[in-house]
């Protein structure tokens, strides 16, 4: 999916897991930015030499070194190392530049207090499914960020995905749902492939078809912008096998267990932000 326009910035990955590897993918796949504007940096030289010789990216192990030479500073380590990450970063990066953070639980605020004053900074809350290119996120704009910076990291984020711009106050609210949410599916879908197995499917084929079900539903809902309780209807005739199924379901109470799920983990969400707000002293 090419763009019209190139994304003409330096882009830096402070820790390059997963979901920066994602978004490595994402930019270059678009044609949005060329290797040679994304810097990656990890403690792991083994991830360096993977992205590397992959992508063709700059990599490097300092985290000063790369954030006073990008336009873009993505904070993407682990969240427990963030008091470490953030000193670091404060002495290399450039007031013109923007940060990014895609780590779970970490307030604006805090991130601000440790960067320099008038510091431009976004917090996003991505999931795992952005790996394949159908991650969900949702971005949060800093007291200076301004809507061109938000419209930049929107684009950024919706090459592995899509994305909804909120509140910061709502991200804990995303991070119970479609954070932790892949979690909830995958439980989902390998309940459906036991309950296949249990009624004599073939472990492989219940699987794939439970995955698969999955991925179909949210497509047909996706595209066809169709309230679910609508597109359930039409699966449901009368007398027939859905709305039989559906009756155990409400029976046992999958609707308000999935709720509670959510809203146990956006309690669980505040909690460790509340957390990582008290060791980043702020």
């Amino acid at each position: 999916m090419g763009h019209a326009t190139k994304i003409d910035k330096r882009i830096a990955f402070l820790g390059a897991g997963n979901m920066a590897g994602a978004l490595v993918r994402g930019l270059l796949a678009s044609g949005a930015v060329d290797a040679q504007q994304i810097w990656c940096v990890d403690v792991r030289p083994e991830r360096l030499d993977e992205l590397g010789k992959k992508h063709g990216v700059r990599v490097g192990r300092s985290n000063r070194e790369a954030a006073a030479w990008a336009d873009v500073v993505f904070l993407a380590t682990k969240p427990q190392v963030f008091d470490r990450l953030l000193p670091e970063v404060a002495e290399g990066i450039r007031s013109e530049a923007l940060a990014v953070s895609i780590a779970a639980g970490i307030p604006i605020a805090a991130i601000e207090a440790r960067l320099p004053p008038g510091a431009r900074v976004v917090r996003t809350m991505p999931n795992t499914p952005a790996i394949v290119d159908a991650g969900a996120t949702a971005i949060a704009a800093g007291t200076h960020a301004t809507p061109d910076d938000l419209a930049l990291v929107k684009r950024i984020f919706d090459d592995i995905g899509i994305s909804v711009v909120l509140d910061e106050m709502l991200l804990d609210a995303v991070t119970g749902l479609s954070g932790s949410g892949p979690a909830y599916i995958f439980l989902i879908i390998e309940a459906l492939a036991d309950a296949g197995v249990k009624v004599g499917l073939h472990r492989d084929s219940a699987q794939l078809l439970a995955a698969q079900t999955v991925l179909g539903s949210a497509k047909l809902l996706i595209e066809t912008g169709e309230h679910p309780g609508r597109l359930k209807d039409m699966v449901t005739s009368p007398g027939g096998t859905a709305i039989a199924g559906l009756h155990t379901l409400e029976a046992g109470g999958l609707r308000k267990t999935l709720m509670d799920a959510v809203e146990t983990a956006t309690a669980r969400a505040r909690q460790l932000g509340e957390d990582a707000s008290k060791k980043l002293g702020k």
